[in-house]
Parts: structure tokens; C-alpha cells; sequence
């Protein structure tokens, strides 16, 4: 492995390829044709799946501008990449177009992935990459990030048309009729940005958290949100009278705590809504599940859900220039410095990889899956 990245880097020609998500309900691209014209300048060569961009918005025109090349299969932008720009996890019809020594980058969540993926990525021996899992130093997840935002300022508008489909309340009320209650699991980055818009439109905002976070929030938004310790008497009696219930609870790399019972849900009015982000982990209540439908929206226990896993594909330019901004001084350091190089010099990309080699490189992955762990730094 270490071999096939030094003769990438003497040559200087690592190939990168943008091939077309498949993923149900996907319209976000891994690369953007700014990120694709950056990478071209460092001597690299970008091939994109013909329409790749389409969902986004972007052409084979613009990719073709950026100095990119349109290859017309799905086969050839996997099987001429040395590096492969997704956004979510290989479909299962892909992984027979992966090779070993390739790497992959992508919001892969393989702690929720069929074993029959996984087992298959460690046969072929790629190198997997996570956004979701690429740390900084003080904690924070980079690439993550920016999606995580995206999502939260989403919320107003979905709940509010949820709202209208469900308990039929105008999610901020008006003079004489107070606004709808809305209870958020957890106060990251998705739960402040959520909270945030949320009081923007008049909403009755309660967060759910830890202390620590519970006493930031309360200093960012000066008591105009409510705050409650995250326990389960506290939940119990939040969701009880929750207008709308957003899940946005995140323990890197590991599922998602299961916070909601069944029992909790059927204390809910009928018509109320479930929003569950944390559904890429597996989802903090009981009853989500991930529901491909053309608006992903189900009625359990009287409740509407909405569990979409891709959530941020809804704006798909955005997210795609958001995902692209942040995840390219990554993917620019793999290019220009080879998977090794890259992987020594940035040890919060380092912190991202879950697969190399045919080995787990994530502990939390290995005791899930029940594959054995190796420290990445033994297989380099």
C-alpha cells in the first residue's frame, strides 16, 4: 500500500473520481466543480460520472470548465480512482467496482452499515474514510460540522409543514394563540442551530442536554430558551407535551442512546411530530426507522415521523458546497501528499479512518461488528 502511494506522489497524477451517489433520495455530489477545479491545480487528474452533478444543480459543463474529465459509466469513475469523492456509503452493487489500495471518503456511518458492506470493504482492502469521524484537536468534527448546521436551520421548515399535514398549529403562534412547543434531544451544533431558528420564528424552544452544554446554551441565548438535564424523568415528561420532537443526539462513532421509548411516544398528542437526526447512528426513539418514500414521512403511534438519513440532500447545491469547503483541505492533502503523508501530517484526518488495510480501525466499529481492532499506526 505504502508503495502504490509513493509512486501516486512521484508521479504526481493521483486520479479522483466523482462518481453519480445512487443512494435513494441522494442529490448531493461529492465534489463540487470548484473543488474539482482546486484539485485539478495540484496536478491531479478529476473524472466525473457523467450527471453526477445534476441533483446539485451543477452540469458536466461546469465540471468540464473546472478542468475535469465526464466519463460517461459508473464503473469508470470507481475503477480508475485512486481516490473516490462520495457522500454517503457504497451501495451494494458498487462494491464490486472497489479495488484494493483505493480510498474512499464519504459520510459512511458504518457503524449502521450491513455487515455484508463492511465485510466486503475488508476484503477488498480500501481505505475508508469518514467524514463524520474526522476530529480536530478541541473536539470538533469539521466536516461534519457544516452539515449538521444545514440541518438544524432546516428545522422551521419542516416542522412547520409537518405541523400543518399533523396537529394542524402554526409552528409560532399569533397574538392570543400561543406557539407550538418543540423539545430538542441534545444542544451540538444541529440542536443550537435548530434552537436558534426555531426562536427566530417564534417558536417554544426546550433543549435537552448534559450540564456543561446546558450552561453554554443558556449564555448563548440569555434564557430565551429553556434547558432541562438530559434524564430520563426529565424526557419522559418533555415529550409529553411536545408540539414537535427533534432528535439530534450525536456519541461519535458509536449508535445513537436509544432516549425515547415507545411508551414515551404514546404520551404524545396525536399529530404531533418526530424529527429524529440522529437516524444516520440508528436513531434516538423507538419507533424511527429509516423510511425511503418519496417525503420520507410516517405515522407511528399516531405521530408523524420524519427519518430521512440524507436530510441536507434536500438543498443539495448547498450542501454540496458546504461538504466540498470543508472536506477539501483533506482531500487536497491526499493528493498532494499521498495517503501516508496525508494521514502522519493531519492527525485529525488520521482520526477519520475507519477501514485500511482489510483491518477496523475504529474501536467502537470493532466491538459493534465484532471484527478485531488494529491501531492505524501499526498498519502504516
Amino acid at each position: 500500500m505504502a508503495g502504490r502511494n509513493e509512486k501516486l506522489e512521484q508521479r504526481g497524477a493521483m486520479i479522483v473520481g466523482v462518481p453519480r451517489e445512487q443512494q435513494a433520495g441522494e442529490r448531493r455530489v461529492g465534489l463540487s466543480p470548484a473543488g474539482a477545479e482546486e484539485l485539478v491545480r495540484t496536478g491531479s487528474r478529476v473524472i466525473v460520472e457523467a450527471g453526477a452533478g445534476t441533483g446539485a444543480h451543477f452540469s458536466d459543463g461546469d465540471y468540464e470548465s473546472a478542468g475535469a474529465q465526464i466519463v460517461l459509466s459508473h464503473q469508470e469513475a470507481f475503477q480508475r480512482a485512486d481516490l473516490v469523492c462520495k457522500v454517503g456509503l457504497v451501495e451494494e452493487n458498487e462494491v464490486a467496482l472497489l479495488r484494493e489500495g483505493q480510498v474512499i471518503t464519504g459520510f459512511l456511518h458504518l457503524i449502521t452499515a450491513p455487515r455484508g458492506i463492511l465485510k466486503a470493504l475488508l476484503d477488498t482492502k480500501v481505505t475508508a474514510i469518514s467524514y463524520e469521524l474526522i476530529e480536530e484537536a478541541d473536539g470538533r468534527l469539521p466536516v461534519l460540522r457544516p452539515t449538521s448546521q444545514i440541518a438544524g436551520r432546516m428545522v422551521p421548515q419542516l416542522a412547520g409543514r409537518l405541523l400543518e399535514r399533523g396537529r394542524g398549529t402554526l409552528l409560532g403562534g399569533i397574538p392570543g394563540i400561543p406557539p407550538a412547543d418543540v423539545v430538542i434531544l441534545g444542544g451540538g451544533t444541529l440542536g443550537y442551530q435548530a434552537a436558534r431558528t426555531l426562536r427566530g420564528v417564534g417558536a417554544m424552544v426546550y433543549v435537552i442536554e448534559h450540564r456543561r452544554r446546558l450552561e453554554e446554551l443558556d449564555r448563548h441565548f440569555a434564557g430565551g430558551v429553556v434547558t432541562a438535564l438530559s434524564t430520563r424523568a426529565n424526557i419522559e415528561k418533555f415529550v409529553s407535551f411536545a408540539d414537535v420532537l427533534i432528535g439530534a443526539v450525536l456519541v461519535q462513532g458509536v449508535r445513537a442512546p436509544m432516549l425515547v421509548t415507545r411508551e414515551m411516544v404514546r404520551t404524545m398528542a396525536p399529530g404531533a411530530v418526530i424529527i429524529d437526526f440522529s437516524i444516520d447512528q440508528g436513531g434516538c426513539m423507538e419507533t424511527s426507522r429509516p423510511t425511503p418514500s418519496e417525503d420520507y414521512v410516517y405515522t407511528e403511534e399516531g405521530i408523524l415521523h420524519f427519518c430521512m438519513p440524507n436530510v441536507s440532500s434536500l438543498v443539495s447545491r448547498t450542501a454540496s458546497h458546504a461538504l466540498t469547503n470543508a472536506a477539501l483541505p483533506y482531500l487536497r492533502a491526499l493528493v498532494e501528499r499521498g495517503l501516508t503523508g496525508a494521514l502522519r501530517d493531519l492527525p485529525d484526518l488520521a482520526r477519520g479512518v475507519a477501514l485500511h488495510a482489510g483491518s477496523v480501525t475504529q474501536a467502537h466499529l470493532a466491538r459493534e461488528h465484532d471484527y478485531e481492532y488494529y491501531h492505524l499506526e501499526r498498519l502504516l
